[in-house]
């Protein structure tokens, strides 16, 4: 069974073409996939889940698009921190990405869930929101060069693992994920998680995220099973 399953929610705007639907009635279904989600983890144990939810790029659509978006994404996270699963399971939830971009009410209730969550160590929820992965690594070199500017470590120091300490994953007991899945058929990571699923089995899937079952993360688990991993032998 995979530890870290990473995914990435795509086909919520076509599904709701697909349903001659508004763009936001996609992305309302698939929060409910989302919903839905959690229990499957949870059921099979999963014990860190990373989910790819609004890129950095994603600002770039039309307004009243990313404002929906951005509103729907507010109201599950305010559930969520009421939500039983969450506190029973003891789930930390953690928002990974530039989050300054985000609205000052959607800041305020990530701070608040992450606090709640904190001291949880039962399974770990990312959630990716205005996240990249070239963005990631670029954080990640300047706070790296500001302690190198500011005398607490120096260049000869510097290697994989202590770069690795500067990501948006460095809370993770495991940050690599053993399996990326991606919904709708891309075969693409599109910036995902880009140094941490240098080794991550890749799984691409056929079914938009507003139809994602249970049966289907059965078969891509099923899929990982089957795979030997080599990481780079």
């Amino acid at each position: 069974m995979p530890e870290h399953i990473a995914l990435i929610l795509d086909g919520n705007r076509r599904w709701a073409s697909g349903h001659s639907l508004p763009s936001i009635l996609g992305h309302e279904r698939g929060a409910k996939t989302g919903e839905e989600f959690l229990d499957w983890a949870l059921d099979l144990n999963i014990k860190t889940v990373t989910v790819y939810t609004f890129s950095t790029e994603n600002f770039n659509r039309k307004g009243h698009e990313v404002e929906g978006v951005l509103k729907l994404i507010e109201n599950q996270l305010r559930r969520l921190g009421d939500d039983s699963r969450i506190h029973e399971n003891r789930v930390r939830v953690k928002a990974l990405g530039r989050l300054e971009l985000l609205p000052k009410s959607m800041r305020e209730i990530f701070e608040r869930v992450e606090q709640t969550t904190s001291n949880y160590d039962g399974h770990y929820l990312n959630i990716a929101i205005a996240y990249g992965g070239r963005a990631e690594i670029v954080d990640a070199a300047k706070k790296l060069g500001r302690d190198v500017e500011y005398g607490k470590l120096t260049s000869a120091q510097i290697d994989e693992k202590l770069f690795s300490n500067y990501l948006y994953t460095a809370h993770l007991p495991n940050p690599y994920p053993d399996l990326v899945v991606r919904t709708s058929g891309e075969e693409r990571l599109s910036g995902f998680l880009l140094w941490q699923s240098a080794y991550s089995e890749l799984c691409f899937l056929d079914v938009y995220w507003p139809d994602f079952r249970k049966i289907d993360l059965l078969r891509a688990i099923r899929t990982y099973q089957q795979r030997k991993r080599r990481f780079g032998a």
